[in-house]
């Protein structure tokens, strides 16, 4: 595996790759034109979970897809991350337009512009917590030192300083949570896609998470997309797209969001 020769010291900046090069048109960080996904059922028969897309992503805002099971939002979701292709349509982020983008691509893409939080952690059990933070920096070619010094730094600013050679078995659900949200930030994405971050969480720590995501929008600039059932989420957040049906059919605004 290649090593990053890069030795310029880190400083915690989530937002980074985004301040650095990465063109965003308008402030709108993603954008989704005309998706549409089919998928063949066992029956022979063609079934549109996504009946045709628009939407965009406000550049360093929190907006989340909201909408009851079955209405296409992890579909959509899949595709806004280059995890799976749209029937019909496209997604762009920055400059990177996916119909133009090879699988190799959509991988560099993923790995460092985009951060993953899932609804359980996904956090691997035999390593600890500052290790399971490291693995996307040392994937990426990050030398083991400097991936150690930038996921210390992520780890203390998310309060986990004292649980960084805890295994998950040792952390609680909101710790293992937030070591999860460490992980997404190691490489400095331009975005974090969440799919019910805080599902699997009691109220408490539910609230800190989503606490935590609105800091990180503050204090970094940082663009979330959640999937959520959470209505308190919903009724802070900067916007809401409504699914239905596999198709937009509201989209609010909320200018009195967490500042």
């Amino acid at each position: 595996m290649g090593e990053n020769t890069n030795n310029t010291e880190y400083i915690f900046d989530p937002a980074a790759e985004l301040k650095k090069g990465a063109s965003v048109m308008d402030d709108i960080m993603i954008e989704a034109k005309g998706i549409k996904r089919c998928f063949r059922l066992g029956s022979g028969e063609d079934f549109y979970a996504l009946k045709g897309i628009d939407m965009q992503v406000p550049a360093g805002k929190l907006t989340i897809l909201k909408g009851r099971s079955g209405s296409g939002k992890t579909t959509l979701l899949n595709i806004l991350s280059a995890l799976d292709d749209p029937t019909e349509g496209d997604v762009i982020i920055g400059e990177h337009v996916y119909s133009q983008m090879n699988e190799k691509e959509k991988e560099k893409l993923r790995r460092y512009n985009i951060g993953f939080v899932f609804q359980f952690h996904q956090l691997l059990p035999e390593f600890t917590a500052l290790e399971n933070v490291c693995i996307p920096a040392l994937i990426g070619g990050e030398k083991t030192v400097a991936a150690e010094h930038r996921a210390k730094e992520v780890l203390d600013y998310l309060g986990l300083s004292q649980r960084m050679q805890h295994k998950p078995a040792q952390l609680s659900g909101g710790e293992k949570q937030r070591v999860a949200v460490a992980r997404a930030l190691i490489n400095r994405p331009s975005v974090i896609l969440a799919d019910e971050p805080s599902g699997s969480l009691d109220s408490q720590n539910k609230a800190e998470l989503h606490n935590l995501f609105f800091d990180l929008r503050r204090e970094f600039n940082q663009t979330f997309v959640i999937v959520t059932h959470d209505e308190s989420l919903a009724e802070t957040t900067d916007r809401v797209i409504h699914l239905r049906d596999g198709e937009v059919f509201a989209t609010s605004q909320n200018d009195t969001a967490q500042l």
